[in-house]
């Protein structure tokens, strides 16, 4: 496989099928895809806010003249891939129909906005979030879900070429789709994927995350693009995989132990090929969710937060 960089802007992978990539890839930093055929666009996901959306269609403007975003597909409810969704009013807005309920229920903009803001409280979780969250600018967000919804299975058509649609979900969230280009070689993976960062399963189970992995697997896609990091390939999915299980493996064996989840994510050891990942303080909001599916009461949103901020500062690099 050709190694595209980790670069900002728009990268070819193959006939009329890009990345627009967004390093780090770290909180917020989100990838988007286009599929072109003649003057009609497919888009995958737009940005978290409304400048770095106008950003895109900015560099869609410049760098593909005369074509139009006839399509976006959203793949999944987290605001860092569907807050910019107003600023493509024309067009089609395809998600699956959990991912439309979840993007009601969602922490609004304003909610995080006050989260993150400069008037964000004071303490860990406000640092924490003022952190990786200040950079955004979270104001004039109309959240716009899904025109159209699905469940299942969808093809779509852009021009003379079918982009399959596949609902993997609940796994990283409840309604999570990923998009495959077959044509081209490529899929869109949405969160199913992070490369070089530790993800985040917000609901679970574990056991559809691994079965997304398969699934994308069994593609045979050239390229893998994931909703944060560089472009990968079929071996980093299988990597990304195996991380997945070991998690589940040493999240069971913490609660059948009765360890705490903040505590069993802080001592899970990690095995070395993991250990450069970034944010390894998500691993709390992780363990949480297996805790979860394993019978533990659900834990509040907030103090899974503050538990991932205070393991952040424990946590020594990688």
């Amino acid at each position: 496989m050709t190694v595209i960089p980790f670069s900002s802007g728009l990268h070819r992978l193959g006939r009329d099928t890009y990345a627009y990539l967004q390093p780090p890839g770290t909180w917020g930093f989100s990838n988007c895809g286009v599929i072109v055929d003649g003057d009609q666009a497919l888009l995958v996901d737009t940005q978290f806010d409304l400048p770095r959306t106008q950003a895109l269609i900015d560099t869609l403007t410049t760098q593909l003249p005369g074509t139009r975003v006839a399509t976006v597909v959203t793949t999944h409810a987290n605001g860092d891939h569907c807050w910019g969704n107003q600023l493509f009013a024309d067009a089609e807005i395809i998600g699956s129909a959990a991912t439309a309920h979840e993007m009601a229920h969602e922490v609004s903009p304003e909610a995080l906005r006050q989260l993150s803001g400069p008037d964000a409280p004071d303490g860990t979780l406000g640092d924490y979030m003022r952190r990786h969250f200040g950079c955004f600018d979270f104001s004039g967000i109309a959240l716009t879900p899904p025109t159209r919804t699905f469940t299942g299975q969808l093809d779509v058509r852009v021009g003379g070429r079918i982009v399959e649609l596949a609902e993997v979900g609940p796994a990283h969230t409840d309604g999570d789709v990923i998009v495959h280009a077959p044509d081209a070689g490529v899929v869109f993976t949405g969160d199913i994927l992070f490369i070089g960062d530790h993800p985040i399963m917000w609901t679970g189970p574990v056991e559809n995350w691994l079965a997304a992995c398969d699934r994308i697997e069994k593609t045979g896609a050239r390229y893998v693009v994931p909703g944060h990091g560089p472009v990968t390939d079929l071996a980093g999915v299988r990597q990304f995989r195996r991380y997945l299980e070991y998690v589940a493996d040493q999240a069971h064996r913490r609660y059948e132990a009765g360890t705490p989840y903040w505590q069993a994510a802080a001592d899970m050891p990690l095995p070395e090929r993991y250990r450069g990942w970034g944010h390894r303080e998500r691993l709390v909001i992780t363990v949480a969710a297996l805790y979860r599916q394993l019978g533990a009461p659900p834990a509040p949103l907030m103090e899974v937060l503050a538990h991932t901020a205070a393991a952040e500062q424990r946590a020594p690099a990688g």
